[in-house]
């Protein structure tokens, strides 16, 4: 091979490497572009200089058809969720945030009627209304209701799956609360 061959053979190889080096490197920053972290922990953006306590407050059911621990699972889901999400101090007093309501609809309604018109499903479905308070910017407050429903095979008693059912609402339920209150910053 003639020097001039040896040295285009050369010229190609080093353009190539270069070529190679610049793709990894942009293709590197733009992977790095798409893993910057935000400061948002599960949805929360909070301002934990301005906001430091909540008060989460009861939620007394309301419903015409009653189911008492419904009460006590709901408020014990929401305050774990705003304790494990959140670096907001729980407090009974005056607080920065405040969440209290009420539980207005615990309701059994037939679903997925069959050829003979019986209910093969039947749907639980629960509603919550939320007052949420924010003393140091009226414009977050919210007073609003959420639902969640579950269904279940119609051949199951209510009260061999009432509880199970009611986690599983309740979590769905703190999750909208959530992200419709502390979560929508």
């Amino acid at each position: 091979m003639d020097s001039n061959n040896h040295n285009a053979v050369h010229r190609i190889k080093h353009i190539s490497a270069r070529a190679m080096t610049l793709s990894l490197i942009l293709l590197a920053s733009l992977f790095w572009q798409g893993c910057m972290v935000s400061y948002k922990f599960n949805g929360a953006a909070i301002d934990y200089n301005v906001y430091k306590t909540i008060s989460i407050g009861q939620f007394p059911i309301r419903a015409a058809l009653v189911y008492p621990p419904l009460q006590q699972t709901f408020e014990n889901e929401l305050l774990d969720y705003v304790t494990r999400n959140t670096r907001l101090r729980t407090t009974d007093g005056a607080a920065d945030i405040t969440m209290e309501g009420e539980i207005t609809n615990y309701a059994l309604s037939p679903q997925a009627v069959t050829e003979d018109a019986y209910a093969s499903k039947t749907r639980l479905t629960i509603t919550v209304r939320v007052k949420y308070s924010d003393s140091k910017n009226e414009k977050n407050d919210i007073d609003q209701s959420f639902s969640a429903y579950r269904d279940f095979d119609a051949t199951e008693m209510l009260t061999d799956v009432q509880d199970e059912l009611c986690e599983q609402i309740s979590k769905e339920l703190v999750d909208l609360i959530f992200n419709a209150t502390l979560g929508n910053w």
